[in-house]
């Protein structure tokens, strides 16, 4: 135990010691004070958060929430990073993506802090043969290149590889990753890909390439159908065990076939948990790879992405701030590349303005953050080190049940695997529907008012496997509703709010009612009479005290002057006339559908 120098600071000398228990009977008394008569673990309880995978985030952690020893940066199990040194030699690599062919954006982004290529090609994409003109220019020696060509991989493999040889470049000197993704292929597509050709680029590189991975275990595909982040970390170990399996029967060994394989996660909003993912992926990596009798070759080349499904169509600036915080997280959590995806890739392709503000993101986190100095940032702290070993537990619960269905390919065939992101799916955006998780700018303080984003539409990614979902869809439907009815009669929907009493009294209310209907593109009045809105129903706001005063008289004026419905912002209580009420928890995707299904908004 390393003993420090009396430096004459005691931390918390002159404070006693004070008992766990101490805490919780002190949360017990605010909470008695809410109407909850709680004690003890259950008042810790009652402030905890659910999260999925069967998780909880509770409000406060100590030195007894013990988890296993991380170890050390470069050393199994390699929760603290792949690599001794981390990130601190110049940064996370930032890597850009690109699906059309635009030479001048790719050199653009290259000249302007990106560091590495990914390039979706093939049918989806850039086509083949147009690689060697979007390349022109491009220090294949210094750039790293990734492909993720699908069913076009051999193709644009063979070609990146012969822009190699045309060039002169040295073959112990071209890095990157040749994307062979066959069951990713399969989970997007539908359509079973060839081992094969993958092994076959396995040995090539594993021979000839040093530099170069020749396959990706891309967890996005599960992410974006909906996936809790253990389902996507139990996702992408079954499915490059099952790689580890073909490279065997190909005749590498398990060292050969592990620095074959590169890993895609997904980074959200939600940073510690994007952090503990990272970290837990990495354990679980090590654990397979100790597993297999390959204990050195078990560290994970990440490269992470910022979540598709967190990007919303509405509000895109605030895209800006959800990449942020994204990736933050993946730098934190010990990324080794990272993808800031445009805050319009919801619209379409980005352009130029997009494209920088994306790769900033990372140049001002490694720059001016300083964030890539310190290594694993969070680690040690009591609350991501069981998070991480929670979630651990729960990715390899889920691996687990892939294998016992017969494997990553089984599962995915069976419809087994999509059902299980179907219902982590439906629970999700039951939370949605809620509004239990906002997503600001839709769900949460919209605006109508807003001039579309208008982009030029983007390839269309390959279709017919799992589904890809977003956040803002429920809503997004909605809203699409009202743009029509604008479109077709020149006004959206309206809904008046009857404000009563002083503004102390119906100010929290009103409120609330005015984001909850502009959720579904509903326009509120608040000025002037019921007759002078242009309303067809209306919502009383105020405090309970008032609702018992005044709620039946003002509902009874409402619906004489021609309210076809009233609501009460409030909890559902004992009001004469009034219809129905919005609450907190209310399932606002419902009550808006209903609403515009009454008001003739098709």
């Amino acid at each position: 135990m390393t003993v420090l120098p009396d430096d004459g600071l005691e931390l918390a000398g002159e404070f006693p010691d004070v008992p766990h228990e101490q805490w919780q009977r002190l949360v017990a008394g605010v909470l008695r004070k809410s109407g909850k008569d709680v004690e003890g673990a259950e008042a810790e309880e009652a402030l905890s958060t659910a999260l999925e995978d069967g998780l909880r985030t509770r409000p406060l952690y100590t030195a007894r929430d013990s988890a296993p020893e991380p170890g050390f940066p470069g050393f199994a199990p390699f929760v603290r990073g792949g690599r001794a040194e981390g990130n601190t030699l110049g940064g996370w690599d930032v890597r850009q993506r690109h699906t059309v062919a635009d030479r001048d954006g790719v050199l653009g982004d290259l000249e302007n802090g990106a560091t590495s290529l990914w390039l979706g090609v093939g049918d989806d994409g850039i086509p083949v043969p147009e690689l060697g003109r979007v390349l022109d220019g491009v220090y294949l020696d210094l750039a790293p290149v990734v492909l993720d060509a699908g069913r076009d991989t051999g193709p644009a493999a063979r070609e990146l590889l012969r822009l190699y040889e045309e060039r002169g470049i040295a073959r112990d000197t071209a890095r990157g990753n040749l994307g062979a993704d066959p069951l990713g292929l399969e989970a997007r597509s539908g359509q079973r890909g060839e081992f094969a050709p993958a092994a076959d680029l396995a040995r090539l590189c594993s021979g000839e390439y040093p530099g170069l991975r020749a396959l990706t275990v891309d967890a996005l595909p599960y992410h974006e159908a909906g996936g809790s982040a253990a389902q996507e970390l139990g996702c992408s170990l079954a499915t490059a065990v099952a790689y580890l399996r073909e490279l065997a029967g190909a005749g590498l060994s398990v060292e050969q076939a592990c620095r074959q394989l590169e890993f895609r996660y997904a980074a959200t909003a939600d940073q510690f948990l994007t952090i503990a993912k990272l970290r837990a992926a990495r354990r679980l990596w090590a654990r397979v790879a100790e597993a297999c009798g390959a204990p050195r070759a078990g560290t994970q080349l990440q490269h992470v992405v910022t979540s598709p499904v967190m990007m919303t169509r509405r509000d895109p600036w605030v895209n800006m701030l959800r990449t942020t915080i994204a990736t933050l997280a993946a730098g934190a959590g010990g990324a080794d590349a990272v993808t800031v995806l445009p805050f319009d890739h919801a619209l379409g392709l980005p352009d130029a303005f997009a494209r920088r503000i994306a790769r900033n993101t990372s140049t001002i986190l490694i720059e001016e953050s300083h964030l890539s100095r310190v290594i694993d940032p969070a680690g040690g702290s009591w609350y991501v080190e069981r998070l991480t070993d929670e979630l651990a537990h729960a990715g390899w619960e889920f691996f687990q049940r892939i294998e016992r269905l017969g494997g990553q390919a089984a599962a995915l065939r069976s419809g087994d695997l999509a059902q299980d992101l179907a219902d982590t799916w439906q629970a999700r955006s039951a939370k949605l529907a809620k509004r239990r998780e906002p997503v600001t700018g839709v769900s949460e303080f919209p605006y109508l008012a807003e001039k579309p984003v208008v982009r030029d539409s983007a390839p269309e990614p390959p279709s017919g496997g799992l589904p890809r979902v977003r956040r803002d869809e429920a809503f997004e439907a909605l809203r699409a509703r009202s743009d029509a009815h604008l479109a077709a009669t020149g006004s959206r929907p309206r809904i008046f709010l009857a404000a009563l009493g002083p503004a102390a009294a119906h100010t929290a209310r009103l409120t609330f009612a005015s984001n909850l209907f502009q959720a579904g593109g509903i326009e509120p009045v608040t000025e002037g009479t019921f007759e002078e809105s242009g309303a067809t129903e209306a919502c009383l706001c105020s405090s309970d005290a008032l609702y018992e005063e005044q709620a039946e008289a003002v509902t009874a004026r409402l619906k004489a002057a021609g309210a076809a419905h009233v609501f009460l912002a409030g909890r559902p209580g004992n009001h004469p006339g009034v219809d129905s009420y919005v609450f907190a928890g209310c399932d606002a995707v419902a009550v808006l559908s209903a609403t515009l299904d009454r008001m003739g908004v098709s």
